[in-house]
């Protein structure tokens, strides 16, 4: 286990790949002699980012399936708020030296577990685990995909200088033991959480104990604030999609699965991009007026000075930021889950450019 905690092989991994250290007019600097895999790394921590999410899933919703959506959306918040939560617990640090940093995004979080190796778990395989008996198609095919996709996250960590060898293992694992009992159990929640009259309520409630009482890691680091982004937009998401189900508009489909898969015609796939396009305008637009509207509220209740606070540093003394700024973030990221739930599908019905199938996936 020491061995594998060793920043010396996270190095040898960085030089095989091309990423060497040289010594120049006293500063350590380095060369990317491989361009392709300095891409394609980028590309693979990428999948495991905020960015990633704010694209996928609504576009996952908007485009190919609700039901399959709710459930893996929740598998991978539970995923996600467990690593974030081991590693303020444990509170080991990133890899040092030799190891050259080309990403530092994440720096403040400690490393261990890694979640984007959790995430590189998480999504793509609960995908394949919630479509095998929903749709025909080849199932290989999705393993071999969802291996990759795996493959490469957690490979750019280490390429990155973001993660040790046993950080990206201990995620993997940990992963996998959270998805065992995880998956069976959110699909039997998911009809629960849309039918209960109390699923709201449920909800937010349980949602805003387990970040109220999110422990302590000794130094600020972004991590609360991410956890507080996934909690919010997984809790948005599924009072949408209880809100369609309370006000009668989804009824369940006549067909039964397994289901051939519908590929898109012309009109079908302009209808895909309009979507997708007026969709994610409706995302940005959410998070900034609800962002700007809920920080300007909280420091007017606070009696803080907005700029002021802003401006301010991110400290654990620093309360009333930490507060208001986990506090815009949950709302915002929940109204976006929401929306895209429930307002920009009712948008795109009265355009009449919605997914056939969109109010029947039960």
């Amino acid at each position: 286990m020491d061995y594998l905690k060793q920043p010396e092989l996270v190095a040898k991994v960085q030089n095989y790949f091309g990423v060497n250290r040289k010594l120049k007019q006293k500063d350590q600097e380095y060369t990317i002699e491989n361009r392709f895999w300095y891409y394609l790394f980028l590309f693979g921590t990428a999948l495991g980012d905020e960015t990633f999410y704010s694209a996928f899933i609504p576009f996952w919703f908007w485009n190919i399936d609700g039901a399959v959506g709710r459930r893996f959306v929740l598998v991978w918040s539970i995923v996600m708020y467990t690593g974030q939560l081991f590693k303020d617990i444990i509170q080991w640090p990133r890899p040092g030296p030799p190891v050259i940093r080309l990403h530092n995004k994440w720096a403040l979080e400690y490393g261990m577990p890694s979640t984007h190796a959790m995430v590189g778990v998480s999504i793509p395989f609960s995908i394949i685990l919630y479509t095998m008996d929903r749709y025909q198609y080849n199932i290989p095919l999705g393993i071999s995909i969802s291996v990759l996709w795996c493959t490469i996250i957690c490979v750019s960590r280490l390429y990155l200088g973001m993660h040790t060898v046993l950080d990206v293992i201990a995620g993997v694992i940990l992963s996998i033991l959270i998805m065992f009992p995880m998956v069976p159990l959110v699909d039997a929640m998911d009809n629960y959480l849309l039918t209960s009259p109390s699923s709201p309520l449920l909800l937010i409630v349980s949602s805003l104990l387990i970040l109220v009482y999110y422990p302590n890691s000794g130094k600020w680091t972004p991590t609360r604030g991410d956890t507080a982004m996934i909690i919010g937009v997984t809790v948005g998401i599924l009072v949408g999609s209880w809100t369609n189900y309370q006000s009668g508009i989804m009824k369940p489909s006549e067909l039964t699965a397994p289901y051939a898969i519908m590929w898109p015609s012309y009109t079908m796939f302009g209808c895909l991009i309009l979507r997708t396009i007026i969709g994610f305008v409706g995302v940005v637009l959410t998070k900034k007026f609800c962002n700007y509207f809920t920080y300007n509220f909280l420091c007017a209740l606070l009696r803080e000075d907005v700029d002021s606070l802003k401006k301010s540093e991110n400290t654990l003394q620093n309360k009333h930021k930490t507060f208001v700024e986990l506090s815009c973030k949950y709302v915002f990221c929940g109204m976006i889950g929401f929306n895209t739930m429930y307002v920009i599908p009712q948008l795109f019905r009265f355009l009449r450019i919605e997914r056939p199938t969109f109010f029947t996936e039960i």
